[in-house]
């Protein structure tokens, strides 16, 4: 199985990438968060694949971060989801955000994704709930406080791991810290003392 590909960006068609590794081409599809990281066409390109062996095709789909690869490998997991679908998923949202609307069991949200209708969007949030829990998801994009530093909010999401939340959990409590939190410890203070009020 093809795990990695490095070599040179020749062609790019979202959701197509082609790319050159030692004379041989490539084809491979990207969310559309991987094209806005992508260099120059002829430019040295690396990315972490996931590889599907069909009757008819070997499907390669590419992506920047081992985050998003992992997600893709989860949702493709879920019953009336496949490559398409979740490559669609990850174009649209971060894999951050998602997790934040699948903990929140936010259907609705979910449904304004491509090819998520309503019976998708309840099975994503029933199936996806346990498999978000050994996923490292980095940060969300939603707006929703949790105004500190980059590092400060990685800092404190790692330490309400380590105190036993899941990493999806952690995530969504550092998003309801206000902004005025801008240490690590402040972060985990303040977002142990919301989850204490409700």
């Amino acid at each position: 199985m093809i795990g990695r590909l490095a070599g040179n960006l020749i062609e790019r068609r979202p959701p197509h990438l082609l790319i050159d590794v030692g004379g041989v081409g490539y084809e491979v599809e990207a969310p559309m968060s991987v094209f806005d990281r992508l260099p120059a066409s002829g430019q040295p390109v690396t990315l972490l694949i996931h590889q599907i062996v069909r009757e008819d095709a070997h499907l390669l789909f590419g992506f920047a971060t081992q985050q998003d690869r992992e997600l893709f490998r989860s949702l493709l997991k879920v019953s009336g989801v496949g490559p398409k679908v979740a490559l669609a998923i990850l174009s649209s949202v971060s894999a951050a955000d998602f997790a934040l609307l699948v903990e929140a069991g936010d259907s609705q949200a979910l449904t304004r994704l491509p090819g998520i209708g309503k019976k998708t969007a309840e099975r994503l949030v029933l199936e996806m709930r346990s498999r978000l829990d050994g996923l490292e998801l980095g940060q969300s994009s939603l707006p929703a406080g949790g105004g500190g530093a980059p590092d400060a909010v990685s800092e404190a999401r790692a330490g309400l791991v380590a105190l036993g939340y899941s990493p999806a959990e952690a995530l969504k409590m550092i998003k309801g810290v206000g902004d005025d939190a801008v240490s690590t410890e402040a972060m985990i203070r303040q977002a142990l003392r919301n989850r204490m009020q409700r």
